[in-house]
């Protein structure tokens, strides 16, 4: 059974950083397009930043030149790293993994950016 674990949200003042970590079992994760997707109360769910497998990433517009997405194939892990944050950026954080058909969500996890 593939599962996603997400962890690293947490209360931050603006301005500040946080890392989250996805941690993937069940499978390899070497296989998949891995994203972090958000959502805001009120508001649709939406793509952060993706990481293909081989490496090549993408952001929202919104998230450009402060958040990076990594991933350690080894570790079985993805990692957003969030830096400049912004009470826009509060939401609960989803990892998500993709191939082909093949799609999974991650439980979320609390970002909350406020000082």
């Amino acid at each position: 059974q593939v599962q996603l674990v997400e962890s690293g949200g947490g209360l931050v003042q603006p301005g500040g950083s946080l890392r989250l970590s996805c941690a993937t079992s069940g499978t390899s994760l070497s296989i998949y397009v891995m994203g972090w997707y958000r959502q805001a109360p009120g508001k649709q769910r939406e793509l952060v930043a993706r990481i293909t497998n081989g490496g090549s990433t993408n952001y929202a517009d919104s998230v450009k030149g402060r958040f990076t997405i990594s991933r350690n194939n080894a570790k079985n892990t993805v990692y957003l790293q969030m830096n400049s944050l912004k009470s826009a950026d509060t939401a609960v954080y989803y990892c998500n993994a993709e191939f082909g058909i093949r799609n999974y969500w991650g439980q979320g996890t609390q970002v909350t950016v406020d000082s």
